[in-house]
């Protein structure tokens, strides 16, 4: 069971400080008893939360006082799962915590409950693992293995959350939104462990 969450994006003022508020109301909700923080890759500490954030937080009833915090070695520390907001916040954080690399996801890539994606993550992985070892070796890597991990890589959706920064309340809300529905999953994945 994963008790302390971390959900990363780039500021931490808008889409993982969302993330935070509205999963800690989830979980709550639900029962689960998981504390949840957030930070940024590219965060000043203690920058108040987007307007937009704040409200869309406001209008679900969510009055966390929220602030944004950078990733450090004990923010890392603290946490038992992390979850970030785009594959590129992914790579940034398993490339400066490589020992951490089997609990960071892109949180819909954690959350995806579509028993084919799955699928398709864990064929990804084991080819790319595959292939890393082979590069890894010296062997050649040959273009059939190239096209089956293209043709896997086809079968999986995006797992990005696009950054709202600078948009409008409507933008906000749209990100808010796809958020919320993984949130959803994130929480159904988490009673049933």
């Amino acid at each position: 069971m994963y008790e302390r969450i971390l959900f990363v994006c780039t500021g931490n003022t808008c889409r993982s400080p969302m993330a935070e508020g509205m999963f800690r109301r989830l979980a709550e909700r639900e029962g689960l008893r998981c504390e949840a923080r957030s930070a940024g890759v590219s965060a000043w500490d203690g920058s108040p939360i987007s307007r937009h954030s704040a409200a869309i937080l406001r209008t679900k009833g969510i009055d966390d006082r929220l602030a944004s915090s950078q990733i450090t070695d004990e923010t890392i520390a603290w946490a038992d799962l992390i979850l970030t907001m785009t594959s590129a916040h992914k790579e940034a954080l398993i490339r400066r915590y490589p020992a951490a690399v089997d609990m960071i996801y892109t949180l819909k890539e954690f959350a995806e409950d579509d028993l084919q994606v799955t699928q398709a993550i864990g064929d990804r992985q084991r080819l790319y693992s595959d292939l890393q070892i082979k590069r890894a070796l010296g062997q050649t890597i040959t273009e059939e293995e190239l096209r089956e991990l293209r043709q896997t890589e086809i079968r999986i959706p995006d797992f990005d959350v696009a950054d709202p920064y600078g948009g409008d309340r409507q933008t906000y809300e749209s990100c808010s939104n796809e958020i919320e529905a993984y949130l959803l999953k994130l929480v159904r994945k988490l009673r049933s462990e």
